[in-house]
C-alpha cells in the first residue's frame, strides 16, 4: 500500500516504521491539515493527530475519496458527520479508540463481565485509566469505550462521568503520570471483596501495529468500521 500519515508525532513515527517493515510505502508525513497535493495519492490515510484538528483532517481525506484509519480521540461528538461524509463519497472510515489486539480482547472481556455482574447490586463499579502527561484528552477514548461497554450491559448505568461512580453515572478516574503508554482497570467492589480486570500497555507498538493491520484490512471496502470488524468479522 501507499500510506499517508496525518499526524507525524510519536505514534505516527512508530506506525511509519511498522508499515515499512510490512512492505508498505510512506508517501506523506504531515503535521498540518492535508490537501490533495500533500497527501500524494495514497491508498489509505492513517490519522493520529490532535482532537482540535482531527475532524478537518479526516474530512479532507474522505472528500478526496481516500480511506481513513483514525486513532485520534477526544473529538467524537463530530463522528456521525464524518461517517456521513464517508458514505456520501463512497469510501471508508475506521475509528478505533485503541488499535491494540490485547485491548480489543479486553473490550470483549469487559462486556462479558458487565453482563455477569449486572444483577449483583452489592458490587459498585469504578473505572480507572492512567496515561502519560502529554495526553490531551481525559478520559481516554479507551476508557470511554470500556464505560460504554458496561452501560450497554448493565441497566443500572445510563451515562459515564469523570470522578467517582454515583447513582446511574459510571465513574472514570483519569490519572496522568510520566511516560505511561496506557493502563486501564475496571473494579467491582463490595464490602467483602473486589474483582478487578486490567490491561497494561508496555509501549506504543501494539497500537501502531493494529492501525497498520486495519489499513491493510480496509482496502477495497466501503462504509464505516471499527476494530471489531477487523479482528472478529
Amino acid at each position: 500500500m501507499k500510506v499517508a500519515l496525518v499526524g507525524y508525532g510519536k505514534m505516527g513515527k512508530i506506525i511509519g516504521e511498522i508499515a515499512e517493515k510490512r512492505g508498505h510505502e510512506i508517501v506523506a508525513k504531515l503535521n498540518e491539515t492535508p490537501t490533495a497535493e500533500t497527501l500524494n495519492n495514497p491508498d489509505v490515510v492513517i490519522e493520529f493527530s490532535n482532537p482540535e484538528v482531527a475532524f478537518n483532517n479526516i474530512k479532507v481525506c474522505l472528500e478526496n475519496k481516500i480511506p481513513v484509519i483514525c486513532g485520534t480521540t477526544g473529538w467524537l461528538e463530530q463522528k456521525p458527520e464524518i461517517e456521513k461524509i464517508a458514505q456520501e463519497n463512497n469510501t471508508s472510515f475506521l475509528y478505533g479508540s485503541n488499535f491494540s489486539l490485547g485491548v480489543n480482547l479486553f473490550f470483549a472481556l469487559n462486556e462479558k463481565l458487565a453482563d455477569l455482574m449486572k444483577n449483583f447490586s452489592e458490587y459498585n463499579v469504578q473505572l480507572e485509566e492512567i496515561h502519560h502527561t502529554h495526553k490531551k484528552d481525559a478520559p481516554s477514548g479507551t476508557a470511554i469505550s470500556l464505560a460504554e461497554g458496561i452501560i450497554k450491559n448493565d441497566q443500572r448505568f445510563s451515562s459515564w462521568k469523570l470522578d467517582e461512580t454515583k447513582g446511574s453515572e459510571l465513574g472514570i478516574f483519569a490519572i496522568r503520570e510520566d511516560e505511561v503508554p496506557g493502563t486501564h482497570s475496571i473494579f467491582y467492589r463490595s464490602e467483602v471483596d473486589e474483582i478487578e480486570i486490567k490491561h497494561t500497555a508496555f509501549n506504543r507498538n501494539g497500537f501502531a501495529l493494529g492501525a497498520v493491520v486495519a489499513a491493510e484490512w480496509i482496502q477495497g471496502k466501503t462504509g464505516n468500521f471499527t476494530m471489531k470488524d477487523v479482528l472478529f468479522s
